[in-house]
Formats: C-alpha cells, sequence, structure tokens
C-alpha cells in the first residue's frame, strides 16, 4: 500500500482501513483522478485500474476482485459494500464513437457514463459491467451488462437481460411478471389470486 500510494502522489489514493493486495495488482492514475477503497477489500491476483483525467473509483468495505478483473474509469464508478467480482470482469464507464463514416474510430472520442454498483452484488467470470446493477443482483458468467439491472435480479445473456427476480414482492420492477413456479409458491401460501 505504501509503494501505492509513494507513486501516486499526483492524484488521491486512500485506504480506509486494512486490505489485501495480492500479486500483479496494477493501478494507473495518469492524471489527478481518485480511487478510494474501503476497509477489508480483497484484490486477489491481476488487479488492474486505471482512472483517466479526474476519474473516480470508490469500492465499496468486504469487496472482493478475483483474478485479473479490469477497471477502466474517466468519470465516476461507485461499487458498493461486500460484491466480488469474478475471473476477468471489467467494468469500464466509456465507449468509442465510431459511426462518422469519414474519420477513423480512434479520432471520434468517446461517449461516458458514470457506473454505479449497489451493495452485495456478484458478478460471475468474464463478465462485461457498463451499467448500473442494483443492490443484491446476480450477473451471470459471460453476461454483458449494457442496461441498468434492478435489485435482486438474476441477469444474464450478451446483452444482459433479467431473467429472474428474487427480492421483497413489493418491489419486483414493473413489468416482471413472477415465474410460474414463484406464482405457484405464492398461491400455495397465500390462496390462489383471482376468482
Amino acid at each position: 500500500m505504501l509503494l501505492t500510494r509513494a507513486t501516486h502522489l499526483h492524484c488521491r489514493v486512500e485506504f480506509q482501513g486494512p486490505l489485501r493486495i495480492g500479486p500483479g495488482f496494477h493501478l494507473d492514475i495518469a492524471d489527478n483522478g481518485t480511487l478510494i477503497v474501503g476497509p477489508g477489500v480483497d484484490f486477489r491476483h491481476g488487479f488492474k485500474c486505471e482512472i483517466s483525467g479526474s476519474g473516480r473509483v470508490v469500492i465499496g468495505e468486504g469487496t472482493i476482485f478475483t483474478s485479473h478483473c479490469l477497471i477502466q474509469c474517466s468519470t465516476s464508478i461507485e461499487i458498493g459494500r461486500r460484491c466480488t467480482f469474478g475471473q476477468s470482469a471489467l467494468i469500464y464507464d466509456g465507449t468509442h464513437r465510431f459511426e462518422d463514416l469519414d474519420r477513423h474510430w480512434l479520432d471520434q472520442g468517446y461517449d461516458f457514463q458514470p457506473i454505479k454498483i449497489g451493495d452485495a452484488v456478484g458478478v460471475s467470470d468474464k463478465c462485461t459491467i457498463h451499467a448500473d446493477i442494483g443492490d443484491r443482483a446476480m450477473i451471470a458468467s459471460h453476461s454483458v451488462v449494457t442496461r441498468p439491472i434492478p435489485a435482486y435480479c438474476v441477469a444474464a445473456g450478451a446483452p444482459a437481460r433479467v431473467v429472474r427476480y428474487f427480492g421483497p414482492p413489493d418491489q419486483r420492477p414493473a413489468g416482471l411478471r413472477p415465474r410460474q413456479r414463484d406464482q405457484a409458491a405464492s398461491e400455495r401460501v397465500d390462496g390462489p389470486s383471482g376468482p
């Protein structure tokens, strides 16, 4: 931790308590960006964080990054408490523009959107995250999150879509119907709905 802080005197790097930095940890903040890490965070193996400009990354208490996770930030990426990210997960807040046919795509700049990941989120291996994820949501392996995933949802696919809701009934996202198995269990407890 001391070496990380010593090599980043031009920016803000704040470790708020004891944490684990595994082999291959790499932090690249070229400008005046910010990294704030809560206590108990576990960077296991090959974690890499690239912060450009005045980008800001905040990682909540007790979050775990398994192997070779990558964060790329130019605006803001906030990760809640006690999240887990599987092997080779990627979190980024910008995409290349490419639709101007008169210019090479590398010369067209980027579109950015801040990312917020709630508390207790589980992101499986080889996932790409480019949108918000609500509290306690679970993201299946190899998924690509390009639009917000509500709290208490399981999402899968590329692009990821919600395949299941497991949270409180009164917080079910509008338009997301209960699965037949969930509806049958509810009827056994509450009695049938309707005439």
